[in-house]
């Protein structure tokens, strides 16, 4: 086989992998938005799961799945001897931040206009950030340039991401961002 042809058919299996995962990241960004109801209110699973519905709590629907997607495709498609791996981590990161600031983007984009929002273009937007955000992990996995990023940035952007989404869980700043439509509380609401 060819070079061309073997570097055609790595492309070919990475699509494949981001389009599945686009699947894996909306199916259980849906489950994630129930597990802390469903778990009777479970202190510790509120780090992955949303607590109320404010804005920074659909975050997580979005960045946990994208992080648990990164983990299987770093151990399924881990082949020694390759570089496919080399900006892996990078690309993810940077498309799981991705996900986040478009689902900000269109949520206060839209509300704005319509003072109120609506269930249909929230979920629609959720689904639009995560296949943007696959889509720019894709690109930016199979782009190869001669300085590769290291992979202590992927995984320093990541651990931020968790260390924000764990501590904003418990200790949230009274920002519109972190509040809770419904009720306009804070974090994890009293049942």
């Amino acid at each position: 086989m060819s070079i061309k042809a073997e570097n055609s058919s790595e492309q070919a299996n990475i699509f494949r992998w981001e389009m599945w995962g686009i699947l894996f990241i909306v199916l259980l960004g849906a489950l994630l938005h129930f597990t802390f109801e469903f778990s009777g209110g479970w202190r510790p699973l509120g780090i992955i799961s949303a607590v109320n519905e404010s804005v920074w709590e659909h975050l997580k629907l979005a960045f946990w799945p994208a992080l648990f997607w990164t983990i299987i495709e770093w151990l399924c498609l881990r082949r020694p001897k390759t570089d496919n791996h080399t900006n892996l981590l990078l690309a993810k990161a940077v498309g799981a931040y991705i996900m986040s600031a478009v689902i900000v983007v269109i949520f206060y984009s839209y509300t704005a206009f319509t003072g109120d929002s609506i269930l249909a273009v929230d979920l629609s937007s959720f689904v639009i950030a995560i296949v943007i955000g696959q889509f720019v992990s894709y690109w930016l996995w199979r782009s190869r340039s001669s300085a590769q990023p290291p992979t202590w940035l992927g995984l320093a952007m990541f651990t931020i991401g968790i260390l924000l989404f764990a501590i904003f869980t418990f200790y949230q700043p009274h920002v519109g961002l972190f509040q809770d439509s419904p009720t306009g509380g804070y974090g994890i609401l009293s049942r």
